[in-house]
């Protein structure tokens, strides 16, 4: 597995603890940054991370602003990312389970490292279920694809 991992300067504190549990459970990565606390648009690092997930170059991305929400709606405008913006464990499993999310949003200022820590252990950890939520999340594709 391949993960892209980026931030704006909202995330940059909680992008390190997730890059120290990737570098835990051995999971390749490249942290496409930002490396700065001054302010930076969101966008510029959620479109390019979410892109290439989308082209293959990466099967999963962790996207991390103050709330997490600028970073979800900007990857979710990506044709084929499905990206969750996810606060508690319970998301953070099903999201993957029931929806094939390949992109994880956390907002630095919402929920605190440790948590943190434990969503993206969670989300990297689980696979799709399948089954009966391949159907739904084919629609989504199919729709798209209009």
């Amino acid at each position: 597995m391949k993960v892209i991992l980026a931030s704006d300067h909202g995330g940059v504190n909680l992008r390190k603890e997730v890059a120290d549990v990737l570098n835990e459970l051995e999971v390749e990565f490249e942290d496409i940054g930002c490396d700065c606390e001054s302010s930076v648009d969101y966008p510029d690092y959620a479109i390019p991370a979410a892109e290439r997930v989308a082209n293959g170059e990466f099967d999963k991305a962790i996207l991390i602003c103050g709330t997490g929400i600028g970073m979800s709606i900007s990857a979710n405008k990506v044709k084929g990312i499905r990206a969750a913006l996810v606060h508690d464990l319970f998301t953070a499993k099903v999201t993957r389970e029931h929806n094939d999310s390949n992109v994880l949003c956390m907002g630095e200022r919402v929920i605190g490292p440790g948590l943190a820590r434990e969503i993206a252990r969670t989300w990297v950890s689980t696979d799709f279920e399948a089954g009966r939520h391949e159907r739904r999340v084919s629609k989504i594709a199919e729709y798209e694809n209009k």
